[in-house]
């Protein structure tokens, strides 16, 4: 963790130096793709400054201890237990700050629901997830925005992809990566059978333009005519529809606005947030001695959690928690759920972290 932090630190400050620099203050794009970074980096940072600030300060007052001063020593011993306590208080705070690696702090995410076994009725699950990831988003005020969605004829989604943007969402959202799971009466049985289903869901933070740079010779453009819209029907045709089709073998498509220019942007920010997810995930597999948290592994193959809604039960299997108020989460009150995992991180974090050194 300390390895993080300090190239946290050391790249909050090679931004500040930029921001400084003449040639990037004339060029207001890289200036505020720059001062966003910043800005996302500016809390953990400063923290993590104050805390080695901080450490330097007690070891100055153990130095004092040495002396032959009688007044001084007692001032260090004084400042000692001051320092400590504070040490442990910012360790604490940053340990907080940590919850999920590196991406902890991100404040950009991008959202993807895929239906899963189940037919019209996981599709419509997809749909159910969707409005209460939306409804949970609109509650913390945070930006959402549709940025491809592949409707169907009942109204659920196959496909859905969202951008949302705000302070702590990936460290809050990090944990609905996986495979979710559906119990209930489908709208389409007659027999009033309980069904169950499935949906995937991943949470894949999006990268700022100076984190990860897109080479136009390493993708094709297809541009196409689509419809949208449930089933593509009653419709008009639009040609603006794009496609991004990379050498790696990451595709993506985006049909969402009427502009072309507008899709080819949502979709340049799709594909580098999947080609940033598949470095991300290469990274942390060949770190074999690096905290692996139960909670945020991010693997969609993993079942994580079962809604059933004849019980009005969610029980989430990583950490064995069981709510019954089923109607009030899928409505959007997800918190009680989300603090369950950032609970468990926090303990199994600081379990592996241990107590500072004296």
């Amino acid at each position: 963790m300390r390895e993080m932090l300090e190239e946290k630190l050391a790249r909050f400050e090679l931004l500040e130096k930029q921001m400084s620099d003449p040639e990037v203050m004339n060029n207001s794009h890289q200036m505020a793709t720059i001062a966003r970074e910043h800005g996302s980096l500016a809390k953990l940072a400063t923290k993590y400054r104050t805390f080695k600030k901080t450490i330097d300060e007690l070891a100055e007052a153990k130095e004092l201890l040495e002396g032959d001063d009688e007044e001084m020593r007692e001032l260090a011993e004084a400042d000692i237990v001051t320092l400590k306590a504070r040490r442990e208080k910012l360790w604490q705070e940053l340990l907080d700050m940590t919850i999920g690696g590196e991406d902890a702090n991100r404040t950009k995410i991008v959202l993807e629901i895929r239906g899963g076994a189940g037919g019209d009725e996981a599709a419509l699950f997809a749909r159910d997830l969707y409005e209460m990831y939306k409804r949970f988003c609109e509650g913390k005020k945070w930006k959402y925005e549709v940025m491809e969605a592949n409707p169907t004829e009942l109204g659920g989604f196959k496909e859905i992809m969202v951008s949302v943007e705000g302070e702590g969402v990936y460290r809050e959202l990090q944990y609905e990566s996986g495979g979710h799971r559906v119990q209930r009466v489908p709208e389409t049985e007659a027999k009033g059978r309980v069904h169950t289903s499935a949906a995937t869901v991943a949470v894949m933070p999006e990268p700022e333009d100076v984190e990860f740079e897109l080479n136009p010779e390493d993708f094709e453009v297809e541009r196409y005519a689509a419809s949208s819209g449930p089933g593509g029907q009653h419709v008009n045709k639009t040609a603006s529809a794009v496609r991004l089709i990379h050498k790696d073998g990451v595709i993506v498509q985006c049909c969402e606005e009427r502009s072309q220019h507008k899709n080819l942007a949502k979709a340049l920010r799709l594909l580098k947030t999947k080609l940033y997810e598949v470095k991300r995930a290469k990274e942390e597999k060949e770190r074999s001695d690096h905290r692996k948290s139960l909670v945020g592994s991010g693997d969609r193959s993993q079942r994580i959690r079962t809604y059933n809604f004849p019980e009005n039960r969610v029980t989430d299997h990583r950490i064995n928690l069981t709510l019954y108020k089923l109607d009030q989460i899928i409505a959007g009150n997800l918190q009680p759920v989300i603090d369950g995992l950032v609970d468990y991180d926090r303990q199994q974090l600081r379990g592996d972290m241990g107590d500072l050194e004296e």
